[in-house]
Order: C-alpha cells, then sequence, then structure tokens
C-alpha cells in the first residue's frame, strides 16, 4: 500500500522549532520527488520546499528560505522538514506530497506549486504563537 505518513506537527512559540516527517515505506523512494505544502484558512496552498531524492536538489520558497531545512534519509525512506525561527505566519496545516521524479533540479516549476504529484499525505497542523 503506496502512502505517505506526515507527523510532527504541534504548538510552538514565535521563535521555536519544529521538525516534520513525511515516511514513505511503501514507495520506492529514491525515484520520487517529496514537497511540503502548507494551507492556512483563508489562504491558498502554498508551496514551502522540494526535494529530489535522487539528486538531493531542493527549492525552498522566499517565505521560508534561511528558516527552514529539507532533507531525506533513503534507508528510512522519510523526508524531514527542520523548521528553524517560527513565526506565527508559519501556522498552517503542512502537507507532504510525492510523484516519480521528472529529473528537473529542484522539482522543477510545476512541482514546486502542487502541481502534478501523484500521492498526498493527511496533513499535520502547526500553530506557532506570538
Amino acid at each position: 500500500d503506496v502512502q505517505l505518513q506526515a507527523s510532527g506537527g504541534g504548538l510552538v512559540q514565535a521563535g521555536g522549532s519544529l521538525r516534520l516527517s513525511c515516511a514513505a515505506p511503501g514507495f520506492t523512494f529514491d525515484d520520487y520527488d517529496i514537497g511540503w505544502f502548507r494551507l492556512a484558512p483563508g489562504k491558498e496552498r502554498e508551496g514551502v520546499s522540494c526535494i529530489s531524492i535522487r539528486d538531493s536538489s531542493t527549492y525552498y520558497a522566499d517565505a521560508v528560505m534561511g528558516r527552514f531545512t529539507i532533507s531525506s534519509d533513503s534507508a528510512k525512506k522519510t523526508v524531514y522538514l527542520q523548521m528553524n525561527r517560527l513565526k506565527p505566519e508559519d501556522t498552517a496545516t503542512y502537507y507532504c506530497a510525492a510523484v516519480v521524479s521528472p529529473g528537473v533540479t529542484g522539482c522543477g516549476p510545476q512541482l514546486r506549486v502542487g502541481v502534478g504529484y501523484d500521492y498526498w499525505g493527511q496533513g499535520t497542523q502547526v500553530t506557532v504563537s506570538s
């Protein structure tokens, strides 16, 4: 069964950190691009970060550049999103998504905005208090 399992959300004060995990146990992991997205009430879905597992190339949205780090562990078939210096505006439900890599460095423009993924995780809530 091919499923993504997102976890790691929680409540944190501004300036704090959280690490989100996206587990993909049923995947041929190294063949995939995996992205993180967030959805806040009243806002459109926003691409946060993406990693191409095979070459470890990455993408970050301007809003999180320098604060968030995406990484992968092929042995655990898991992608992590380390979120530091969190801000109240980072409050959202975070989703991970996966697709067989089209072979574009840093996932490419379509995947970065959430177009073209085949699998989506269930979401994990991140709440940052001021």
